[in-house]
């Protein structure tokens, strides 16, 4: 976990948080897939990184979801929809939507999905900040 952040106060006494995504903690969620989180009051972004050949799982959550693919190429699966994104595609997929996404080729795909509002089932992931949210 990462201890020595950078925490400062702003103006308004809400607390400024700097971490970077290489040494966060990632949750390994099954074989060829893991994720790290950080959030504000009322949006979480979580970066994936999948392995070709993963296990797929379409879902679905109350949340809307914004979708950038950082590295790697992605296939989309929304609804009845299929959408096919490379570095620096974007995908808003709507809150309740059934969906999921697979990598595409041989390397590991990273993704950076952003939720809103924040996910309950992911608040988990994002522990190590609780102290600027109470």
């Amino acid at each position: 976990m990462v201890e020595d952040a950078k925490k400062t106060t702003a103006k308004n006494d809400s607390v400024v948080q700097v971490f970077n995504w290489d040494e966060l903690e990632r949750e390994h969620v099954r074989s060829g897939v893991s994720r790290a989180a950080f959030r504000g009051d009322n949006v979480l972004m979580v970066m994936n990184w999948l392995q070709p050949g993963m296990e797929t799982r379409p879902h679905n959550h109350p949340c809307e979801q914004l979708v950038y693919v950082v590295q790697g190429r992605m296939r989309f699966h929304v609804e009845d929809e299929v959408h096919d994104l490379g570095t620096g595609g974007l995908l808003r997929i709507p809150p309740n939507a059934m969906h999921y996404g697979e990598p595409l080729g041989d390397e590991v795909v990273l993704n950076l999905d952003v939720f809103s509002p924040i996910r309950d089932d992911y608040k988990h992931l994002v522990a190590y900040q609780a102290a600027a949210f109470e």
